[in-house]
């Protein structure tokens, strides 16, 4: 499950993100999805997914199906449309505080599902969704190792400090700490030295859309302790990979919206 990110620098950010979480979940009512569904959707597939996606998350504390499809069509093996919500979800550690996901054009095994085994996705499908992570959420999604992987990759060729030729080199954070403000970020953290000392660090920058699967962050700023501090950095893209399509992005005081798509695949 992924979504993509923008910035949006204008108006009120905190109620731009409450009117796209609603629209997002407005996609998982009855007359949206179609009306009245099929008895095989209420019988066989409903508990299938939700027993599919139980398996993809370690926790979820809410979690709704809404599946749009006739009989004929479900049973000729794909599901024209097909929505989620969830709340309070875990996905590799990535702690995500609302969740709307919807697909279209499912192939699936159901002949296989009908005999009692797991649902599988037969060919890619695109994905689009909202989620939303507040500020608590996405500093306990730092602890784990998808985030703090990635963070020290990040963070190896920004502040400089071992050799980046040695990919088997990780920076060893403690405590980091993200705030999140309007259209900006600022990472706090230690680095833990191979003497343990500790040098501590502020990072602060900009966030926005560089195009459908890159992430620019603008004029960053690092501060280093010890009269160690860098100079402002230039700008930079993070590319996402081309399965990402970005759509937007909002950060505001406490929390970030992310709007886009991806490719799942089998």
């Amino acid at each position: 499950m992924a979504v993509g990110f923008e910035s949006d620098r204008s108006g009120d950010g905190s109620s731009k993100v409450n009117e796209l979480v609603d629209a997002d979940r407005a996609l998982l009512s009855e007359e949206s999805l179609g009306g009245k569904g099929s008895r095989i959707v209420s019988a066989v597939l409903s508990p299938a997914v939700r027993l599919w996606l139980r398996s993809q998350v370690s926790e979820v504390k809410e979690l709704s199906v809404k599946i749009e499809g006739s009989d004929r069509q479900i049973l000729g093996g794909v599901v024209p449309k097909a929505a989620i919500a969830a709340s309070g979800a875990v996905y590799q550690g990535l702690h995500l505080t609302d969740v709307s996901l919807s697909g279209t054009n499912i192939r699936i095994n159901l002949g296989q599902v009908l005999k009692g085994k797991p649902l599988r996705l037969l060919e890619p499908i695109p994905v689009v969704g909202v989620a939303r992570l507040n500020e608590a959420d996405l500093n306990t999604s730092l602890s784990a190792p998808l985030l703090a992987n990635a963070l020290s990759d990040f963070l190896l060729p920004l502040l400089g400090l071992v050799d980046v030729g040695d990919r088997q080199q990780r920076l060893n954070l403690h405590n980091p700490q993200v705030k999140i403000e309007t259209g900006q970020l600022t990472l706090k953290a230690a680095i833990l030295s191979i003497n343990n000392q500790q040098i501590s660090f502020v990072m602060r920058t900009g966030l926005r859309l560089a195009s459908c699967h890159e992430l620019l962050f603008e004029k960053p700023e690092v501060e280093i302790s010890q009269g160690l501090n860098n100079d402002n950095l230039e700008s930079f893209k993070l590319d996402l990979g081309s399965e990402v399509e970005l759509e937007e992005l909002i950060l505001s005081p406490g929390e970030l919206i992310c709007r886009g798509g991806i490719k799942v695949l089998p």
